[in-house]
This record gives C-alpha cells, sequence and structure tokens, in this order.
C-alpha cells in the first residue's frame, strides 16, 4: 500500500505547484479526486488515487533536475519578498521558478546553493550529514575557547547572537566540525575554511557570535560531491552525470526512492 500524504504535498512533488499554490487550486475546486472535485484541504491521497488538475492527471515524476547556483551576496533565498527585496528567482531563468532551494544561505551570505524540482530529494538533502564547506572572514581573533568548541562541539540555551532579529529558534546545538584551518589575517579580520555537517538556521554566524566574533564574510563553496569550481556569482549549472550518480547512490542509500 502507497503511503498517505496530503493533497497539496502530493501535487507539489508531481507538479509545477507550490503547496501555497495547490491550496489555491484545491480551494478554487479545480482539483479532483478519483473523480470527484476535493476542496477539502486536510484530504489524504496516495499514488493508488487518480488526481486531477483542471481534467489532467498528476502521475508521479520519476526524474528530477538539480541545479548550482552561485548566489551573490544581497538576494534572499524565498520565492518573493514583502519589502521588494531581490530573490534568487529574480537572478535565475524563469524555467526555475518552481525549483526548491536546498536549505538556504542569508542574505548577507553568498557561494553554492542547490536547487530542484523535487520536493522529496530537496528534504533529504538538507537534512543530511553531507559535508558543507565555508569560507570564512571573521572579525577579531579566533579565541582558544572557539577552537576547543569546534574541536568538541557546543551547546547554546542561548544562541539568539549572530541570529536574525525575527527568529524564533533560541538555543542550539553545535556538533564538532569535520575540520577548521586558520589560513590568514586580513586587518583585523582573520580568515577561516570550515567543514561542517549541518545546515543549521544561521549556525555559523551564531556560532562565532558566542565568541564575540563577528562573520563578515561567508561563502559556502561545496555541499556533498558538489563544488563552486570555476562557476561565477549568479550564474548557474546543472550536475554533471558523475555528480547525478553519487546522489542517486546516497538516495538509495537514505531509502529516498523517487
Amino acid at each position: 500500500m502507497n503511503e498517505l500524504m496530503r493533497l497539496n504535498k502530493f501535487i507539489s512533488h508531481n507538479t509545477k505547484y507550490s503547496r501555497r499554490e495547490a491550496d489555491k487550486l484545491i480551494s478554487e475546486g479545480k482539483v479532483r479526486v478519483g473523480g470527484k472535485t476535493n476542496t477539502d484541504l486536510s484530504t489524504k491521497v496516495s499514488y493508488d488515487d487518480t488526481v486531477e488538475i483542471d481534467g489532467k492527471k498528476i502521475f508521479k515524476k520519476s526524474e528530477f533536475t538539480v541545479i548550482v547556483y552561485n548566489k551573490p551576496k544581497g538576494e534572499l533565498v524565498s520565492k518573493k519578498d514583502d519589502r521588494g527585496r531581490r530573490t534568487i528567482y529574480d537572478t535565475l531563468p524563469k524555467k526555475f521558478a518552481h525549483f526548491n532551494s536546498v536549505g538556504r544561505l542569508d542574505f548577507a551570505s553568498e557561494g553554492l546553493l542547490l536547487l530542484t524540482d523535487a520536493a522529496p530529494i530537496a528534504a533529504a538533502l538538507m537534512n543530511s550529514d553531507l559535508e558543507r564547506v565555508y569560507y570564512l572572514k571573521v572579525k577579531g581573533e579566533i579565541s582558544e575557547a572557539a577552537k576547543e568548541a569546534m574541536q568538541n562541539g557546543l551547546e547554546l540555551s542561548d544562541a539568539s547572537k549572530g541570529a536574525h532579529s525575527h527568529s524564533k529558534i533560541k538555543s542550539m546545538s553545535f556538533a564538532p566540525f569535520l575540520s577548521w584551518q586558520i589560513f590568514g589575517k586580513s586587518g583585523e579580520y582573520t580568515k577561516l575554511k570550515v567543514m561542517i555537517n549541518e545546515g543549521k538556521n544561521r549556525e555559523l554566524r551564531r556560532f562565532f557570535a558566542h565568541f564575540d566574533a563577528e562573520v563578515a564574510e561567508l561563502k559556502r563553496v561545496s555541499y556533498g560531491v558538489m563544488d563552486l569550481g570555476m562557476l561565477k556569482s549568479g550564474k548557474h549549472r546543472f550536475l554533471t552525470n558523475s555528480e547525478y550518480d553519487k546522489l542517486r547512490d546516497f538516495l538509495k542509500e537514505n531509502k529516498v526512492y523517487y
């Protein structure tokens, strides 16, 4: 028996529509389940059910696309912004408007961002322990206490420093960094490279802010086997065949069937 899922999730997983757009279609009576119009947003369906939008049957997607985008500073990872700020979708070609980002990079951060047209794959990658590599420019010195926490991990009951002002996340635990290297200084700033395998909200900014070291610049350069390479800021590329093969291996190992 196929797993039951919310109707809006079923639609977003197998079409170009987001869950919010799916809710609108359902409310407008444009969705039929088993030949009957369905306006109940709480309805659950499986792949054994026949679901139609405007009379067109939805089929389970068997292929997916993933792209690497080099996000510049000053872009939001969001479909739209009520303050009119630029988003990644203003830069990306319109054909990627329905793609989901694998996690986020904040407004002031830059670098590698993965996007995919398959919501289950976006979720699997985002919640994985794949290595993420970042280059940081931190104001001040890296204290011995910060080095020890990078080595051993850190638990904070108050992780509000370094967080967005509207963040509802207060406490946070930080796993030990997989590796870190201080490779230079520029004036009052320290440059370092870190590798972690988590993707929590503003994790690195919160971590260093706890030690009164402000992250002035943050650039992600790799995520698992996918890296920026020579990709220019504001540009995108498709995964290589080798990257797709390794991604499919990852999905199989994690029992993500798509």
